[in-house]
């Protein structure tokens, strides 16, 4: 396996990363063929729309989101979630503070690289 991580990831001991403005991420759990990210938005952080080769289902922890897929847009609370299929046109704004876990297959190799890194 070209990546994979620790057997057990600590969200209390880590740091979150910068993405955008009003978003941070911890990458949770990865191997070549999956990985789990959680996603902090503050109200009225956007996650702008964009595509990806890669599939995505995504847990909402906390907080309302406004979520765009393919045209298509739905508000989210926790409990919710969505799948997005591979190349949709997808993003997000947030309506209240919260957290989501988005799953993506296979791994997404630019956040393990960092080019999403974001400085204020």
């Amino acid at each position: 396996m070209k990546y994979e991580n620790e057997k057990f990831t600590l969200s209390g001991k880590m740091e979150w990363v910068p993405v955008t403005k009003g978003l941070k991420r911890k990458i949770m759990g990865y191997n070549d063929e999956i990985m789990m990210v959680q996603v902090h938005f503050e109200k009225g952080g956007i996650g702008v729309n964009h595509q990806h080769f890669h599939s995505q289902t995504t847990y909402v922890v906390s907080g309302k989101f406004e979520v765009n897929i393919d045209g298509e847009k739905q508000v989210l609370e926790a409990g919710d979630g969505f799948y997005v299929r591979p190349n949709l046109d997808h993003g997000a704004v947030c309506l209240e503070e919260g957290i989501l876990i988005d799953v993506f297959s296979p791994v997404r190799e630019d956040f393990l690289a960092g080019e999403a890194g974001y400085k204020d």
